[in-house]
């Protein structure tokens, strides 16, 4: 009779010797050997070596990727102590593991992502031959890779920037990157040699301002790229281009093309006739440019420049309004203004003057004799008078000027042909014999 319970896994059998003794005297006895096998039964669940598995998988890793491997024993024999292992409720789904059920070892089945789950916790079964079964968790910790470029998110971009103005914002804009550590910090810059600045506000975010005031004249667009770095291993760019423009404020007056015109205008010329053209430029833009000429008043108050000269308001032309005349005014000066349509309103001035060229338009008058007499002139020529006596003088002017003023004399008729002569210049008569 069994005097108390054996155990297979500490003893698996027993020797014993058993002696039969008879009743007689003295007594015999006979002996036998008894070989006791303890046979199994399913009454040991399997045990894992660690209850706890942590591990480190890189996020890149590739498929089939051993991740780890649980081992567990079972001091059955036989089918009770053949282990199979498997994923804990349905993890074989809802995880990217999969483990051998013979050798316990976990590998890689989808592939990992760092910025969507950093850690996984996978509960292990190992179960035996008789159903009896135990458990181990796995922690897995995925390692961020620097597999992610930083992002770059424009919040505010002003279409243009106005000259001549203090720190300007330009830009508002926010950076980020899903990895963590260092592959998750980054840098931002743009080219040093552009007149703007980038400033940190809060948490990954940025703005750009001017560094100095802005001239449109100089430069009218800027063609900035903001480049975003991470410090992982490698490292990871992205760069982001804008162009800004440079709006125009009215800073410019306008400049005439010289400081003063010289016009020639010939007398008796016909109305509105064209007699030259003041030019004018404004380096602004727009409306900031577009220029309007017109006359100043003149400071001598008896010209009388509004009945002498009109301006084309958008070209600069100058017209004379009415025939000049030479002899009545020989030159004119007078001032043009060409104003801009800023706000506000920028303008120069210019000196015009206007010289009057004389035409032949007056017949020579004849002074002496006095043409008009009611009587011929008469002149007394003394009987002895010699050869070139001076008998008479003709005087005559005429009321233009320069060669049109040079006059000259002929004889058209004489009682007495070869008698006298007069000088070609001087209107002067004398005996010729």
């Amino acid at each position: 009779m069994l005097d108390k319970a054996v155990d297979r896994e500490e003893q698996p059998e027993l020797s014993l010797i058993l002696t039969a003794l008879d009743g007689g005297a003295p007594p015999r006895s006979g002996t036998t050997a008894v070989r006791i096998e303890v046979v199994d039964i399913n009454d040991n669940a399997p045990e894992f070596l660690q209850s706890l598995y942590e591990v480190q998988i890189p996020e890149n890793s590739p498929l089939n990727t051993l991740v780890a491997a649980v081992s567990a024993r079972d001091l059955d024999a036989g089918t009770y102590g053949n282990v199979a292992y498997a994923l804990f409720q349905g993890d074989e789904v809802t995880q990217p593991f999969v483990i051998d059920e013979l050798t316990g070892e976990i590998r890689l089945q989808r592939a990992l992502d760092f910025e969507e789950t950093q850690k996984y916790t996978v509960e292990i079964t190992a179960t035996d031959g008789g159903g009896l079964s135990g458990k181990c968790t796995v922690a897995i910790e995925v390692e961020d890779v620097n597999d992610n470029a930083p992002e770059l998110t424009m919040s505010t971009l002003a279409s243009s920037t106005p000259e001549n103005s203090p720190e300007t914002v330009v830009a508002v804009f926010s950076v980020s990157d899903p990895d963590s550590g260092d592959n998750g910090r980054m840098v931002c810059s743009i080219q040093d040699d552009l007149p703007f600045l980038l400033k940190p506000t809060f948490k990954n975010f940025y703005t750009l301002v001017t560094e100095r005031p802005l001239d449109r004249e100089e430069r009218a667009e800027y063609n900035i790229t903001i480049s975003v770095s991470d410090l992982g291993t490698p490292r990871r760019h992205t760069q982001h281009n804008l162009t800004v423009r440079v709006a125009d404020v009215s800073d410019n007056a306008p400049a005439f093309s010289q400081p003063a015109y010289t016009l020639r205008v010939r007398e008796n010329n016909s109305p509105a006739l064209h007699i030259g053209t003041v030019r004018a430029t404004d380096a602004d833009a727009g409306a900031n440019a577009q220029l309007t000429y017109s006359l100043l008043p003149p400071s001598d108050p008896h010209l009388p420049l509004a009945s002498l000269v009109a301006i084309n308001p958008d070209t600069g032309q100058l017209f004379a309004l009415r025939a000049l005349d030479y002899e009545a005014l020989r030159a004119f000066d007078f001032q043009v203004r060409a104003a801009d349509r800023g706000a506000p309103a920028l303008s120069s001035q210019a000196r015009v003057r206007v010289l009057v060229a004389d035409a032949n338009d007056h017949a020579p008058v004849v002074l002496y004799p006095p043409p008009n007499a009611s009587a011929p002139c008469t002149e007394l020529l003394p009987r002895a008078a010699e050869p070139g006596y001076l008998l008479a003088k003709v005087v005559a002017v005429d009321g233009d000027a320069g060669q049109n003023a040079w006059l000259s004399y002929r004889l058209l008729q004489a009682t007495e042909p070869g008698l006298f002569g007069v000088g070609a210049h001087s209107g002067e008569v004398r005996t010729a014999r």
